[in-house]
C-alpha cells in the first residue's frame, strides 16, 4: 500500500469505462440546493466558461430543474498510490470519475512513471493528481522491502535513490539534495516507522521496513519548506507521529495504528496529548487513511481493538483542533470506502464527514485554486445527487448512484 509495484501491462481493462468529456457549456441550474460546506443553500446557479457567475444567462446551452436534487463538490482523495504508472491509471482512474472524486495526492511515484502521468492526468476526463516522486527512506526503510519483493533478482540498489532516496545522515542530506529538484516533485515525502525502537535496525527480518532516523527528520523538513515543498511524512506509531509533528511537517499521511506491529497493542499507537496540542500548533494536517485496516490478516478482536484506538485518536485530534484530510491509501478502492469507515466509527457528523471529503481536502491539495464552493468565480465542478446525503441511517449511499458530474463547466459521460 505504499508504493505500488505493477506490471507494465498494455491498455489494462478499466474497472468501469472510461469517461468523456464535453466542451465547457454555459448552464442554468433552477432550484438547486447545493452544499455550503454545513448544510444545503437553495437558489439558482448559472455557468459561464467553467465557472459559476452571479449574471444570469438569457440562453444557456443547459437549462435544468433541478428540484429535489442535491449539487455537492466532487471529493479528493489525499492518499493514494494507484494513479502514478500506466497501468494504474488506465485501470483506476475511471473509477475516481465514477465515484467522484476529482481531485487526489498520490504518494511516493517513481519519477519516470510520473512524468508520463502527468500530462495524461490534465485531460479533461482525468481526475486532477498531485504527484509525489521524491520519497526519502531509510538504507533499511519502507518501501524497500516492498519493491524488493521475493524477486532474488533484484537488488537494493536497484531502488535506492532511483524509485526512492535514501538517507542515513546529515552528510547524506547534504550530498543527496541536489537529486530532489531534477525529480520535479509536488511534495516530498518522508517514511517514519517505529522511530522509538532503534534495535529493529539490527533485526534482519526488518529491513526494508523501517523508516529515517529520528534525528534526521527536523533537518529534512527544515531543508523541504526552505526549498519550498511541502512535506508529507508517513508515521507509523505515536512516537512517529509526535516526532512529525514537532518537525512541522505539513500532512501526516495516515493515522498511526492501521493495523499493530507483532508484539505490540494499541497504546503503541495512541497519540498523545500533548502531541496532539503540537500537531494544532504547527498546522499540521492528519490524513485519516484507515478503511485499509480491514486488510491486514488480524483477528476480530484485534480488528475491534484497532477500529477502538482509530476513535480515539480521531477525537484526540479534533479535541486539538487538528485539521483532517481525508485520504483512503487503498490501492484498489477510493474515498466512498475511507468515508464508509469513517462514519461507522461514529466520531463525525455526516455534515462533517461531507465537509471533510467535498470541501476541506480539494481545498488542501490545490489551496490556490477557486475550488469546493458555489459563489461567483467558483470552478463549476459538481456532482448531482439523487437524494439529501445528510439525511437518514444511509444518507451516504447517495454518493453510490450520482447522476451528473460536471468538471470545470464540463459534462463527464461515459
Amino acid at each position: 500500500m505504499l508504493l505500488a509495484v505493477v506490471p507494465a501491462a498494455a491498455n489494462p481493462e478499466p474497472e468501469t469505462p472510461y469517461f468523456k468529456a464535453s466542451p465547457a457549456l454555459s448552464m442554468e441550474l433552477k432550484n438547486a440546493q447545493w452544499f455550503d460546506g454545513k448544510g444545503f443553500q437553495q437558489g439558482t446557479l448559472y455557468v459561464k466558461d467553467g465557472r459559476f457567475t452571479k449574471q444570469r444567462i438569457k440562453k444557456a446551452q443547459r437549462q435544468m430543474d433541478l428540484k429535489g436534487q442535491f449539487l455537492i463538490p466532487p471529493l479528493a482523495d489525499a492518499h493514494n498510490h494507484n494513479l502514478q504508472t500506466l497501468w494504474g491509471f488506465a485501470r483506476y482512474a475511471p473509477s475516481y470519475l465514477r465515484d467522484g472524486v476529482f481531485y487526489t495526492a498520490q504518494q511516493c511515484g517513481e519519477p519516470k512513471a510520473v512524468s508520463e502521468m502527468r500530462p495524461i492526468a490534465a485531460q479533461a476526463a482525468s481526475p486532477e493528481v498531485l504527484f509525489n516522486s521524491a520519497c526519502i527512506t531509510s538504507s533499511d526503510g519502507q518501501p524497500l522491502a516492498q519493491l524488493m519483493g521475493e524477486d532474488p533478482k533484484l537488488r537494493a540498489e536497484d531502488f535506492i535513490d532511483k524509485a526512492v532516496l535514501v538517507m542515513d545522515s546529515p552528510q547524506d542530506i547534504a550530498q543527496k539534495w541536489p537529486l530532489i529538484a531534477p525529480r520535479k516533485s509536488d511534495s516530498i515525502k518522508l517514511m517514519i516507522s517505529r522511530s522509538e525502537s532503534p534495535e529493529l535496525r539490527a533485526d534482519p527480518k526488518q529491513w526494508g521496513r523501517l523508516g529515517l532516523k529520528p534525528e534526521l527528520v527536523p533537518a529534512i523538513v527544515k531543508r523541504a519548506h526552505q526549498d519550498g515543498f511541502k512535506v508529507i511524512a508517513q508515521a507509523d506509531t505515536a512516537a512517529d507521529f509526535a516526532l512529525a509533528a514537532q518537525s512541522g511537517v505539513d500532512w501526516v499521511a495516515r493515522l498511526p495504528g492501521l493495523f499493530f506491529f507483532e508484539g505490540t497493542n494499541a497504546e503503541r499507537y495512541r497519540i498523545s496529548a500533548d502531541a496532539a496540542s503540537e500537531a494544532a500548533k504547527k498546522k499540521v494536517s492528519v490524513i485519516t487513511a484507515i478503511s485499509g485496516s480491514k486488510l491486514f490478516p488480524m483477528s476480530a478482536e484485534t480488528l475491534t481493538a484497532v477500529r477502538q484506538l482509530q476513535a480515539e485518536n480521531l477525537r484526540r485530534l479534533l479535541d486539538a483542533k487538528v485539521p483532517l484530510l481525508l485520504g483512503s491509501d487503498l490501492y484498489n478502492g477510493t474515498v466512498l470506502s475511507e468515508l464508509r469507515s469513517l462514519d461507522s466509527l461514529g466520531v463525525l457528523e455526516r455534515a462533517q464527514l461531507l465537509r471533510l471529503a467535498t470541501v476541506d481536502t480539494p481545498r488542501a491539495l490545490f489551496p490556490k485554486r477557486k475550488i469546493a464552493c458555489f459563489d461567483d468565480g467558483c470552478e463549476a465542478s459538481f456532482l448531482l445527487l439523487k437524494s439529501n446525503p445528510l439525511q437518514g441511517a444511509q444518507g451516504l449511499e447517495a454518493l453510490e448512484r450520482i447522476q451528473l458530474r460536471v468538471k470545470q463547466g464540463r459534462v463527464l459521460s461515459q
